[in-house]
């Protein structure tokens, strides 16, 4: 089912998706937006020798992008998909959420599900110890998404920032999602499918996919007190779903 077979042509099908969405006023072009921006660095990355193997990199970038792509269109199709990824979906044709959910949903589903499950596949045959260091340096780019989702969001919405740092409760809520904790999860979750003496996969799969939707519920109940600050900010974010995914799609031109 996997259709794109290089890392432009997933560049390409990721500015189709945010197209359409701001066509529709579809929430979902949120996370496509940041994604794409994503991918560019990782592109760039590749290009300037940042990776050990940029070969072996574009493939890992490839087999991940798609599990989200395969996901995007098989929704759209209404096709069985992953309970992370329906998650993520069924949050987008909602109002309520703020756009930070939105992306807190999509990050949850793919790097805690979809990056070990990428780096498994690229290691088949293969010492998948060999691609730790790389394993870390992509994860050092994802890393810079969450700085990403702090400047587009400090745009849709200024107070923010100031919000997040003034309300613990907040941290509480996001620190569920820090980059470091799913950078080792997914790790750990690739070297076990990978290292399976059984070969499993499958149900590997899907036990690490229950649990990754069942963690979504934090994002989607974070509590009554970080509920409540949620719909204060709601109202206040600025710009029609169209204007946010346009700001958040905005290169910021940043060096490897």
């Amino acid at each position: 089912m996997s259709q794109f077979k290089s890392i432009d042509e997933v560049i390409a099908a990721l500015g189709d998706i945010i197209h359409e969405a701001e066509h529709n006023y579809d929430t979902s072009g949120y996370f496509a937006a940041l994604y794409r921006k994503v991918t560019v660095k990782v592109k760039n990355g590749i290009e300037n020798n940042y990776f050990e193997d940029g070969p072996r990199m574009e493939k890992l970038v490839v087999i991940f992008a798609n599990r989200y792509l395969d996901a995007y269109f098989a929704f759209k199709k209404k096709e069985p998909i992953t309970k992370s990824w329906e998650r993520a979906f069924i949050l987008s044709n909602k109002y309520r959420p703020i756009v930070l959910q939105h992306l807190l949903m999509g990050m949850n589903a793919h790097i805690n599900l979809d990056l070990g499950i990428a780096a498994a596949e690229i290691s088949k045959n293969k010492n998948i110890n060999d691609l730790e260091n790389d394993f870390n340096k992509i994860n050092e780019l994802l890393a810079s998404l969450v700085n990403e989702v702090q400047y587009d969001l400090s745009k849709i919405w200024p107070t923010l920032r100031w919000v997040l740092k003034m309300t613990m409760k907040v941290d509480d809520f996001l620190v569920h999602f820090s980059m470091e904790k799913s950078r080792n999860g997914a790790w750990k979750f690739a070297k076990s499918i990978a290292e399976n003496p059984t070969n499993n996969f499958d149900t590997l799969i899907i036990e690490r996919d229950i649990k990754v939707a069942e963690k979504s519920k934090i994002i989607t109940r974070p509590g009554i007190f970080a509920g409540i600050l949620l719909i204060i900010i709601r109202p206040g974010e600025r710009g029609s779903v169209k204007q946010k995914i346009h700001k958040m799609k905005i290169e910021h031109h940043d060096n490897i």
